[in-house]
């Protein structure tokens, strides 16, 4: 099973990374270290050269200031830090030195949906027993889930993506519309705005599988449960009653002509954005961050955006979902796994490097030591026009997010999802046939992988 998993991880359709912190880049000075072969060169200059080395690849935009935090800080280990490439770039030359069995780092950055399918294939650390406990209390039960398989711990957690709904105030003034607190009201909004020949009230865009795999769980709904105790198991169920609801809603939004069908993070989407096509941008606290860099919120549509609580879908049981987040793991090929953890568990985790990370709008940060902080609970967003998104919306949903078990074919499991989103957006399946659909696409798969399903 593991060798095929190799294999189907490398030709998978690859999913655009679609966090703020997959944007950065490095240049500088070069030393030898580490591993060996590409992990081995440091583009930050290492000063304390009298102790040990652990390399690291990562992509955050502000990573040169963040390894250099924790070097100067830091006086058991040093990082040598490489990047690579983000995102999928990172990915394909971890997985090439996953089946090379070398030319891995100590350290990987690895976005929180990936680390199942590294997991399955052998290729990271359970960090349980190196330090885990010490810093246990400094993130959410949510935050510790997204980057454990089982009881196992797989990744240092640094940032993640509570969502909510961002709107535009001056489409919700026109046409009298409050926020939403339903999706029976977010269609009912929808609908009143098109009646009266307003913009489209959203959009469906194939190329976002996670953001309505997330909506499949606020409804209740459980896509995958995998525990590396029984490895050959997996279950899936993405056809459930839950799911199907979901799909079809938007698949009815879509046929009624309320939201639009645009793949997102695209030129023509951005362009919508700021030309107020859309009125609302169901998304993550980095959504900001992204928008600002893509040049949304300025010129004549800056000041316009507010944010509010994701709609639900029961107001009784109300569920707080994620969208992206990223964390530090230590790879089987290291040869000093307990260093490479203190790595992990430290990078990215002072009080220098976490401030400029949220202030500089780069990541949403799930240390409990900021969250808790009046300056970041009460910070007043320039992008939302002073409003204080992270209490009102960002950081309650933080605190009530508890976590997603993700499937250990990750790769595979979004792009088989996005075409059955395509499907649903041409009218030629309806969210209930592209549920069935999907299902029986991800159990054969499974099944030919080696897996046992349960559905």
């Amino acid at each position: 099973m593991k060798k095929k998993l190799a294999l189907a991880a490398g030709s998978a359709l690859a999913i655009t990374c679609l966090l703020t912190a997959c944007t950065g880049g490095n240049g500088g000075e070069s030393t030898e270290n580490g591993n060996g072969g590409e992990a081995a060169s440091c583009t930050n200059t290492i000063t304390k050269t009298d102790l040990p080395t652990v390399t690291v690849w990562g992509w955050y935009p502000n990573m040169d200031k963040v390894v250099d935090n924790f070097n100067e800080g830091n006086d058991e280990v040093q990082a040598c830090w490489t990047n690579v490439g983000q995102g999928n770039d990172e990915y394909d030359k971890f997985q090439t030195a996953i089946s090379a069995g070398t030319g891995a780092p100590d350290v990987i950055m690895l976005e929180a949906d990936r680390i199942p399918n590294y997991v399955v294939q052998e290729a990271l650390v359970d960090i349980s027993g190196f330090g885990v406990e010490d810093v246990k209390d400094n993130f959410s039960a949510g935050a510790w889930k997204d980057v454990s398989v089982g009881s196992a711990v797989y990744g240092a957690p640094v940032d993640g993506g509570p969502m909510g709904m961002i709107y535009r105030t001056d489409i919700f003034d026109e046409y009298g519309i409050t926020p939403p607190t339903t999706w029976d009201e977010y269609e009912t909004a929808a609908q009143k705005i098109k009646d009266a020949g307003g913009p489209l009230f959203g959009d469906l865009g194939a190329n976002v599988p996670a953001v309505f795999m997330a909506l499949t769980i606020q409804n209740g709904a459980t896509p995958f449960t995998y525990d590396p105790a029984t490895p050959e198991e997996i279950g899936i169920k993405v056809n459930d009653d839950a799911s199907k609801e979901v799909l079809d809603y938007w698949a009815g939004l879509v046929e009624k002509g309320l939201v639009g069908t645009q793949d997102q993070f695209t030129p023509e989407y951005i362009s919508g954005v700021v030309g107020g096509d859309y009125a609302t941008y169901v998304s993550a606290a980095w959504a900001p961050g992204y928008l600002t860099g893509a040049g949304v919120g300025e010129g004549e549509d800056a000041g316009k955006f507010a944010v509010a609580p994701l709609p639900q879908w029961d107001t009784a049981n109300p569920v707080s979902v994620n969208w992206g987040g990223s964390a530090f793991s230590v790879t089987s090929q290291s040869t000093q796994p307990e260093l490479a953890a203190k790595v992990a568990l430290g990078i990215y985790a002072d009080d220098a490097s976490l401030t400029d990370g949220w202030q500089n709008q780069i990541i949403f940060p799930l240390n409990n030591n900021v969250l808790t902080s009046d300056e970041f609970v009460d910070a007043e967003v320039g992008f939302f026009n002073g409003q204080q998104a992270n209490k009102e919306v960002y950081v309650p949903a933080a605190d009530a997010y508890e976590g997603f078990t993700y499937s250990p074919f990750g790769s595979f499991y979004y792009a088989e999802f996005t075409k059955e989103l395509a499907a649903i957006n041409a009218g030629e399946k309806t969210g209930s046939e592209a549920a069935d659909s999907l299902q029986k696409t991800l159990v054969d798969y499974a099944t030919e992988q080696g897996f046992t399903v349960t559905e």
